[in-house]
């Protein structure tokens, strides 16, 4: 039977709400053992697996802090879901290679995701308002 939408939600809130508390573990808890974890852009490419997936969080998690996660739009099918979100936050390391001179910064983010029949996440797909990040960030 497919996940509601109500199902996908709780799972992508929990994920983001273990993003906003920097807790890798918690994170990777809410991934299937071979997720397919594929942050747009990112130099190494998709990854798969969790552990493969944790390299992608803990560098993001020394690079941005306070982060928080607004949804704007979701729409949903069967066992997915894109989301359509606000990150907003600071950047205190080097974000995307740039210096984040512990700035503010705000992004939009849109997911694509697919789910286990358990609910956990099979395939993370995410797309980075990039344009924004370099506008935000300049690099005198």
């Amino acid at each position: 039977m497919p996940l509601t939408p109500q199902q996908m939600d709780e799972k992508m809130d929990e994920h983001f709400a273990y993003e906003g508390s920097d807790d890798v573990d918690g994170v990777l808890a809410t991934l299937a053992d071979d997720v397919e974890h594929d942050i747009v852009g990112w130099p190494t490419g998709p990854s798969h697996g969790r552990e493969a997936a944790r390299r992608f969080y803990e560098a993001t998690f020394r690079d941005l802090s306070d982060s928080s996660v607004r949804c704007v739009r979701r729409r949903y099918g069967e066992n997915f879901m894109i989301d359509e979100s606000i990150w907003a936050g600071r950047a205190p390391g080097k974000p995307f290679g740039l210096e984040g001179r512990d700035r503010p910064l705000e992004f939009r983010l849109l997911h694509v995701v697919e789910f286990t029949q358990a609910g956990t996440i099979k395939r993370e797909n995410v797309w980075i308002d990039f344009a924004s990040i370099v506008r935000q960030l300049p690099q005198d």
